[in-house]
């Protein structure tokens, strides 16, 4: 957990984006690490939880976080907490909550309340278009002999 405190910090200081940041151990070894780069890439989803999970991953070789503990300097955000979901990791430890977050300027609850809201009442609506197409691309997934399961 110090470490993924320290980098929050170390980002801070440098600059190069929010104050948050994640390590990733596992079997005691830290397989990935990440802080927030959002504003140095102009990258939206550059969070440190994700930038953590890629950096992880690529060490790993693997697109999934098996026996792996994820410490993070803050609680995931909605986009990083369905990161971690998809990544699963054995666990995450995090040091301050989303209200503490919240308190200085990065306040996620509005993501929660427009994920309940029916997809023409968000703020950005959602505009289901069906396609012919588009299920031809999940019937030939559903069918293809070589695919690899996520």
């Amino acid at each position: 957990m110090q470490m993924a405190v320290e980098l929050a910090m170390d980002n801070l200081q440098t600059g190069k984006g929010g104050p948050f940041g994640a390590v990733i151990v596992k079997d005691g070894v830290v397989v990935g690490k990440g802080s927030n780069s959002v504003t140095s890439t102009n990258d939206p989803t550059a969070h440190a939880e994700v930038n953590a999970i890629r950096d992880a991953c690529k060490n790993l070789g693997s697109f999934q976080l098996d026996d792996c503990i994820v410490f993070t300097s803050c609680e995931p955000c909605p986009m990083c907490l369905g990161a971690i979901y998809w990544a699963r990791p054995e666990a995450v430890y995090y040091a301050s909550n989303q209200h503490d977050a919240a308190d200085v300027g990065f306040d996620d609850s509005f993501i929660y309340k427009e994920i309940e809201l029916p997809h023409e009442k968000r703020s950005i609506p959602f505009i289901h278009q069906p396609t012919d197409l588009a299920q031809s691309v999940f019937d030939c997934w559903k069918i293809k002999e070589d695919k690899v399961d996520y």
